[in-house]
C-alpha cells in the first residue's frame, strides 16, 4: 500500500517561495506518475502540475506556468513542487496523488495524500 505525505506548506508573503514535498512510503514511486492538485476554499479542486515516472515529462496549469517547478528524486521516493513568486490566489490546500501509466486527475488516481496548507498573505 502506497502512502503519500505532503509537507512544506505554510504562510508566505506575496512574491515569496515555498517548496512542497510529497514523500512516499510502502511502495516505490518509480512506476507512478505524480500530480499536484490544490483546492481553495469554496472552489473546485484543480490540477497544478504532473511529472512522469522517469521525470522526463512535466506539465503545468497555465496559472502556475513559469512560477512553479515539479521534480522528483526516486532515490528518496519523493516528489517536490517548488513554488516561486507566490500570489494570494495560490492560497489553497495542496495535495499530491499517484497513478500508474498516466498523470492522475482530480477524480482518477490510485493514491492521494492528506494535503498541506499554503497561505499567501501579507
Amino acid at each position: 500500500q502506497l502512502q503519500l505525505v505532503e509537507s512544506g506548506g505554510g504562510l508566505v508573503q506575496p512574491g515569496g517561495s515555498l517548496r512542497l514535498s510529497c514523500a512516499a512510503s510502502g511502495v516505490t514511486l518509480d512506476y507512478y506518475e505524480i500530480g499536484w492538485f490544490r483546492q481553495a476554499p469554496g472552489k473546485d479542486r484543480e490540477g497544478v502540475s504532473c511529472i512522469s515516472s522517469s521525470g522526463g515529462s512535466t506539465t503545468y496549469a497555465n496559472s502556475v506556468k513559469g512560477r512553479f517547478t515539479i521534480s522528483r528524486d526516486n532515490a528518496k521516493n519523493t516528489v517536490y513542487l517548488q513554488m516561486n513568486f507566490l500570489k494570494p490566489d495560490d492560497t489553497a490546500v495542496y495535495y499530491c496523488a499517484a497513478r500508474r501509466y498516466t498523470c492522475p486527475s482530480v477524480l482518477a488516481y490510485a493514491y492521494r495524500g492528506q494535503g498541506t496548507q499554503v497561505t499567501v498573505s501579507s
